[in-house]
């Protein structure tokens, strides 16, 4: 069973969801908007250790606290390094008040009728067996609506929600993200067919199966309002999805009861270069900035 202290933190807290769960393909991104080009490490080992001291610093950056931020989402390698000597899920509850997730996915296959799935993930129970043996709190996995295929659409949910009650029978709290790309045409349509969809995966649980939503910023203002009502989902969250931070944020808070689960608009302007006070005051603004857009909904 879910702890129930974080369980409590998670579903009514006010604050936002850290994501800090770029993989292989994206960490190169990460790193060179971060200030370190490709020229500054050599090979995987190396990249990955960069990636794990930018992610270091952040937690363990006095803003980065339970009082804001009420959990983050780590990348497997992440959960399975330590920060001051201690697992990185552990530092990150009993030293920063801050949940632990755990990406679990292994990434998207090829588009295939509108729609990016998740790729086949045979080692899935003996990671989250783990991830329960590091006090794992809850898991994230993707998927990408490409096109407002019903089809489609209704495969991604679907497969979402299987993987989903694979995670539940393991005590832990799966968020669910099938994310809408922010620049296709028929977005507006996709989300309404997303809605429908998910609304009756929902519907289908047992009362004990509890599940998150992470979320496109959607076209219409609170369209997702009845999942955040729904009583088996503990929290709904936004993704950033591409927007800026301040096109995330202005959507953000014309949608009750989501909150923030940015990545790439949390770190904006954060750089390895920038001194301890630089750094830190940099961070506080943005986590001041997502935390009020997410309370203002």
């Amino acid at each position: 069973m879910p702890n129930s202290e974080q369980l409590k933190q998670v579903a009514e807290k006010p604050g936002f969801i850290a994501a800090l769960d770029q993989s292989g393909g994206s960490t190169p991104k990460a790193l060179r908007l971060y200030g370190v080009e490709e020229s500054e490490y050599n090979g995987e080992e190396e990249m990955f250790d960069m990636v794990h001291q930018m992610r270091t610093r952040i937690i363990t950056a006095p803003p980065f606290s339970g009082g804001k931020v009420i959990g983050a989402i780590l990348f497997e390698r992440t959960m399975d390094s330590d920060i001051e000597g201690m697992p990185t899920a552990t530092y990150l509850w009993e030293k920063a008040g801050v949940v632990p997730f755990l990406k679990v996915d292994k990434g998207l296959a090829d588009d295939e009728g509108g729609v990016q799935v998740m790729k086949p993930n045979p080692g899935l129970d003996a990671l989250l067996e783990k991830g329960v043996s590091k006090g794992i709190f809850g898991t994230k996995m993707r998927s990408v609506i490409n096109a407002a295929t019903p089809e489609g659409i209704a495969k991604v949910v679907e497969q979402q929600f299987e993987v989903g009650k694979q995670i539940l029978g393991h005590g832990l709290v799966p968020i669910i993200e099938p994310e809408v790309t922010i620049s296709i045409s028929d977005k507006a349509e996709a989300e309404d067919i997303l809605l429908a969809e998910i609304k009756k995966q929902l519907d289908a649980l047992s009362p004990d199966q509890k599940v998150m939503l992470k979320l496109t910023l959607p076209e219409t203002a609170n369209l997702y309002k009845p999942l955040v009502d729904h009583p088996q989902v503990v929290r709904v969250v936004a993704l950033s999805g591409g927007y800026s931070r301040e096109e995330s944020n202005n959507r953000l808070s014309k949608n009750t009861g989501m909150i923030a689960s940015f990545s790439r608009a949390l770190s904006e302007g954060l750089s390895a270069k920038q001194s301890a006070d630089e750094f830190n005051a940099t961070l506080s603004n943005s986590i001041d900035e997502i935390t009020a857009a997410s309370m203002a909904g």
